[in-house]
């Protein structure tokens, strides 16, 4: 199966992509890849939601992945944040599901508690883990596309 992450964002929407197999018994996570999806901040937030739709329907396209898994949002106390974090989600999923493809989506309380067995680990615990899961020499950069692809491996993990 090959699974996409999201970690959505309007400046920054980061994508991992993961495969995932049995060999012998035992579950395999490979890495196919990752990146951003990045949109010029001084653009009107129309376009820039536009933007995000015609890059990840192109990844989506190329990449042809199984799944999306996104991460949900979490509202703390910059509103403003979250509002444009949902309106990215919202372009994300939409696109997705206009695609055909199946969506589901973790609390980022979740992933944590998932990978590192605690829910309030650093962002640095997640990105260790991430490389480690994938047999990584290093962390994957930016920190977005690691969010992403821990999401991704959050979902294996829960499937």
């Amino acid at each position: 199966m090959i699974i996409l992450g999201i970690d959505p964002g309007t400046a920054t929407t980061g994508w991992g992509i993961i495969k995932s197999y049995s060999s012998n018994g035992k579950r395999i996570l490979k890495l196919v890849g990752y990146g951003c999806i990045e949109t010029p901040k001084e653009t009107e937030m129309s376009q820039r939601l536009v933007m995000l739709n015609q890059e990840l329907e192109k990844l989506l396209k190329r990449e042809k992945p199984d799944l999306v898994v996104i991460e949900q949002l979490f509202f703390g106390a910059n509103s403003r944040t979250a509002m444009t974090v949902g309106q990215a989600r919202g372009v994300v999923m939409m696109t997705a599901a206009s695609l055909g493809l199946p969506i589901k989506e973790y609390q980022g309380l979740s992933v944590k508690l998932t990978l590192t067995g605690y829910g309030r680990a650093k962002k640095k615990e997640i990105q260790e883990v991430v490389k480690t899961t994938l047999g990584l020499e290093k962390i994957p950069k930016p920190d977005d596309a690691a969010d992403a692809l821990g999401v991704a491996i959050c979902h294996v993990y829960k499937g």
